[in-house]
């Protein structure tokens, strides 16, 4: 850390110099213009970036020596999450059929990627979407009730042996995942952008329990794919009615405890949060009871509705776990 003396001018400036060793790096001249932002914890940010613009980052990959289809794919995913604005794919011969089809399938299920520019040896992907026409909030309550309607229908399905309900359940996991991937990509450009922040109307704590938040929605939208798949082991089957009106009764108690975390999130109760987390221990005795009644069914039948009861529980402690850090945000991380 650098001390610096703060100096007055004109009985009413305050002025304080600038290292010069960093502003050599920015290239910072006499007249140029800086960015002050005051940061929630009293400190000073001083930036570069007064526009507004979003700051263009580039990822370049070159694929000569990748023969794994789904490498390219993840690298592409990675360079999304981390912020980068522009993916640049490059290749010293004709670029490989499957590279191009990863390139798609990626443009496919990320929000804002474009390719704007392709050749025989190269690819680029830009960035279209300014993060400040997505909110977190917005996105938060979006992934929230498409999470909510997965595990209802997954619960609707078994208790009307809808297939196809199921099978609808399990594809639109990849919309949770999208919303998700948006997030954690917006909270690392918020990290190499303080700008973007102020301009999202949010803080770092607040941005990273937004994150927090995101992933376990995330996580709940995945067992409600469980609950589905296993669901589809189910329909047809000759199993005992009380065990799925119990399955029903529970997965229905684990959603009631998912849906009033997302409430006291949304009204900023943390006296429902708490009690929340308490109703997450009325779940231990009803798995008990399902497990039971499941140990005389053979086969497929008594693995399925383990993984169905299992996934529920999980639901349950996921909800909770989203309460706890509802609490966390309100009382320091919103600030």
């Amino acid at each position: 850390m650098e001390i610096r003396k703060v100096q007055v001018t004109g009985g009413s400036s305050y002025i304080i110099t600038l290292p010069k060793e960093w502003t050599k790096s920015l290239n910072i001249k006499k007249n140029d213009q800086l960015g002050l932002i005051t940061q929630p914890n009293g400190t000073l940010l001083v930036t570069t970036e007064i526009t507004g613009r979003q700051v263009q980052i580039t990822k370049e990959f070159d694929v000569d020596n990748t023969t794994e289809p789904t490498c390219i794919y993840r690298c592409l995913i990675g360079a999304y999450i981390a912020g980068y604005t522009i993916i640049k794919i490059k290749s010293a011969k004709k670029m490989p059929l499957f590279v191009r089809t990863n390139v798609r399938e990626f443009t496919d299920v990320t929000i804002g990627q474009e390719v704007v520019e392709e050749t025989d040896t190269s690819i680029i992907i830009k960035d279209l979407l300014n993060p400040v026409e997505m909110p977190f909030n917005n996105t938060i309550q979006r992934m929230y009730i498409i999470v909510k309607n997965m595990h209802e229908d997954a619960i609707s399905a078994l208790k009307n042996g809808n297939k196809m309900l199921a099978e609808d359940v399990i594809s639109r996991d990849n919309d949770v995942d999208r919303l998700h991937w948006l997030i954690a990509r917006q909270y690392n450009m918020i990290l190499r952008n303080a700008n973007l922040a102020e301009n999202m109307g949010v803080t770092l704590g607040m941005a990273t329990n937004y994150l927090l938040i995101s992933r376990i929605v995330e996580r709940i939208g995945d067992h409600a794919v469980i609950i589905a798949k296993n669901v589809l082991n189910l329909i047809d089957k000759d199993i005992d009615k009380k065990i799925i009106d119990t399955v029903i009764s529970t997965g229905n108690f684990a959603l009631q405890i998912f849906k009033k975390s997302m409430e006291s999130f949304l009204k900023e109760d943390i006296k429902a949060s708490n009690e929340n987390i308490e109703s997450v221990k009325k779940l231990a005795p009803l798995y008990e009871e399902i497990n039971t009644l499941a140990l005389p069914q053979k086969g497929i039948m008594v693995i399925s509705v383990g993984y169905i009861i299992e996934s529920i529980g999980r639901t349950g402690e996921y909800a909770g776990d989203l309460s706890e850090v509802v609490i966390n945000y309100l009382i320091g991380g919103k600030n």
